[in-house]
């Protein structure tokens, strides 16, 4: 395809009105893969970081300061670390981002900061740029509450925001920075590329900035490059690691919302969602989406729920998930969490289906985070396992090994290495 005919390429809907995705015909001009990364906002940075970075072993892979070279004002300096931070578990330069929340309210320009949701970003991942140009203009036409789009640093990912009915901001992204073996992110001095509006197409590969930064002679492993700081003293299933666990994979994302009706007609007809399964807890709606083969990537409770759960008044989001490498690790990340004085909850069993056992750890912010070792896997068929086949385990009861189901190990796998 020349690049004329790629910059035609808009793909306007058929006569029937679907959409050309990469050849397929989808109701809209995306199709989400994935939750890529996930960002929230906290109130006590040092608690954040302890437990982010140094319990759970993200890794930093670059820092933002909206204050570098200026002095803080007084009314900032109050709420501590101004500062955001990005990390990964993986080699995406981001999986998780952290920002003050305060901070975030009090530099707000734009309208869009509420003190209630401390989510920062729910970012879903779609297969091209096309679709992220696309989806843009789609959901704008739509009259959907679109806030910017464009490309950020650090990060590289080209997207378009837009809020959901409760004000969570949703991100639909294409590419992201890739984290080699040296486990430097991009130079700073490669952050030219930045875009503040949806881009025109077609736009230079990754491979090409490389090679002008190269060019320009930008030393290419000058970027952050994070240490832990914990030494490495677990045998993990053969590496030593600095903790007895490894985060393979991010999701699902759990949110109390205002009106279960309104939020599932915006995940499921606006950004295309597949409902999985309802589950009715106590008179309480709630509701089990996905974009995978994953039982759920996204979750819906009533705000009723938070106080039912015992959980803070101060964010709507239930819980944010990390799937760990397998089940002996999931035991391993218990015992160490303990030891390291974190609050460990459980959550009835009826409103986390698809997930075979976990843990809720809280953050000392306020957020629930549920680790796991295995979510059922969907089938061609598009159906759930029914509610009698799923494995039934005692609350507390924590066997040295337990029997695979038919799904064990299934769906997106981790390949790259666990240090």
């Amino acid at each position: 395809m020349t690049k004329s005919e790629a910059t035609k390429a808009s793909a306007p809907p058929t006569a029937d009105g679907k959409f050309d995705v990469g050849g397929i015909l989808l109701d809209r001009p995306f199709k989400i893969r994935r939750l890529g990364h996930f960002g929230i906002n906290v109130t006590d940075m040092e608690a954040g970081l302890r437990f982010y970075r140094e319990l759970l072993g993200f890794r930093i892979t670059d820092i933002r300061d909206p204050f570098a070279g200026k002095e803080v004002p007084d009314e900032i300096k109050r709420f501590g670390d101004p500062k955001g931070y990005f990390f990964r578990y993986a080699s995406d330069h981001h999986a998780f981002v952290m920002y003050n929340h305060n901070v975030r309210g009090a530099t707000d320009t734009r309208g869009r900061h509420r003190q209630h949701v401390t989510i920062n970003q729910i970012t879903w991942q779609v297969g091209t740029l096309r679709e992220v140009v696309d989806g843009h203009h789609w959901l704008v036409a739509r009259g959907l509450n679109v806030v910017r789009s464009g490309r950020d640093m650090p990060g590289s990912n080209w997207h378009t925001y837009l809020m959901d009915p409760d004000w969570h901001q949703n991100e639909l992204y294409y590419g992201i920075e890739q984290i080699g073996w040296p486990g430097h992110s991009k130079p700073w001095d490669m952050h030219d590329r930045q875009f503040r509006d949806t881009p025109e197409l077609p736009q230079k590969s990754e491979r090409q900035e490389v090679e002008d930064a190269k060019a320009k002679g930008v030393d290419l492993v000058s970027g952050f490059r994070d240490t832990d700081p914990l030494p490495e003293i677990y045998d993990v299933q053969g590496i030593l690691l600095a903790r007895p666990f490894k985060i393979v994979r991010i999701g699902p994302v759990r949110l109390f919302v205002t009106d279960i009706e309104a939020s599932v007609a915006f995940y499921r007809d606006t950004l295309g969602f597949i409902v999985t399964e309802e589950v009715d807890y106590r008179g309480h709606r709630c509701v089990f989406l996905r974009n995978n083969t994953e039982h759920h990537s996204l979750a819906l409770y009533p705000i009723a729920l938070r106080e039912v759960l015992g959980l803070s008044e101060t964010t709507t989001l239930m819980s944010f998930g990390l799937q760990l490498a397998n089940y002996t690790q999931l035991r391993g990340a218990k015992s160490f969490l303990e030891e390291h004085g974190v609050e460990l909850r459980d959550f009835p069993g009826e409103l986390t289906p698809g997930i075979d056992r976990s843990i809720i750890a809280l953050d000392g912010n306020g957020h629930a985070i549920e680790l796991y070792h295995g979510i059922e896997q969907i089938g061609w068929d598009g159906k759930p396992r029914p509610a009698s086949a799923r494995r039934k385990g005692a609350p507390g009861e924590w066997p040295d090994a337990i029997e695979p189901q038919s799904d064990s190990y299934m769906g997106e796998p981790f390949l790259g290495p666990w240090g």
